[in-house]
């Protein structure tokens, strides 16, 4: 079997903490390097894909750029969505397949203005065209939005308006603005319940926790749907397992088994 892509938590720390996120409930950590090359090796035969967060702001990891070159040895693309603040870390790396930059989590928490927040990024952009995908995402409508915008359209000559619906626009090569609407993440505390609905989860992808817990997808940040551990359990035996074969065979036939996934609204369809 081979996934579209799977998310490795490096670590469940984030410096900001916005409004429209969820919050780390559990332990917080960081995945040690020598960890990280042991999931590798178990998983480079599953997907050519990696992004490196379920919960937390990868560029916070003090290995960051050794984990993307132990992506990069072993075959595997490296994906990473930040909220755009450390990324002067990654500016001289071009094994990068791609970067999403989270501009609705702008904070007044550190010392910067808007300005200097922004100048950063398109400096690192610059730097890493060439050879990455840098996608600058704007899903929740901000008090900033419309200076960001604002910024956005001068930079590259562009006279877009906020859209909350699926969008990408191209921006130049490489480089593209996307809106999506914001989405609500799941939890069992929610009373709303639907039984029906499919999800790409487990076919598409999985999610791998900072402490090696196996999850189906990037919205259970709890850890609630537990598959198993990679450090202790292969791939293929937890593929195999009861459990995540009763969830895949129920996506399939456009039913929701877990608690959690019927509380979700991702797909709506």
């Amino acid at each position: 079997m081979m996934y579209k892509k799977i998310y490795i938590e490096i670590t469940n720390n984030c410096n900001l903490s916005c409004p429209f996120c969820t919050h780390n409930k559990r332990i917080s950590a960081f995945m040690d390097l020598e960890s990280y090359k042991t999931i590798v090796d178990k998983i480079k035969d599953y997907t050519k894909y990696v992004y490196l967060h379920v919960l937390g702001e990868p560029l916070l990891h003090p290995s960051i750029n050794e984990i993307i070159e132990v992506n990069y040895e072993s075959g595997i693309n490296t994906n990473i969505t930040t909220n755009g603040y450390l990324i002067s870390k990654i500016k001289d790396n071009h094994h990068i397949r791609q970067i999403n930059i989270s501009l609705q989590s702008f904070s007044d928490r550190y010392s910067l203005t808007m300005d200097e927040y922004l100048s950063t990024i398109f400096e690192v952009i610059e730097n890493l065209k060439s050879d990455t995908y840098i996608n600058l995402r704007l899903w929740v409508d901000t008090r900033d939005t419309k200076h960001i915008l604002d910024k956005i359209n001068s930079y590259y000559n562009k006279k877009i308006l906020f859209n909350d619906k699926n969008a990408s626009i191209k921006l130049e090569d490489n480089v593209f603005l996307t809106f999506h609407k914001e989405f609500k993440w799941p939890s069992l505390k929610d009373e709303n319940v639907n039984e029906c609905g499919t999800c790409y989860a487990l076919r598409d992808h999985i999610g791998i926790l900072v402490d090696g817990s196996i999850v189906p997808c990037c919205l259970d940040g709890d850890g609630i749907i537990n598959l198993g551990n990679i450090y202790k359990d292969s791939l293929k035996d937890i593929i195999s397992s009861d459990r995540y074969q009763e969830m895949l065979h129920s996506f399939k036939n456009h039913q929701k088994i877990e608690p959690l996934c019927q509380r979700c609204n991702f797909i709506e369809k």
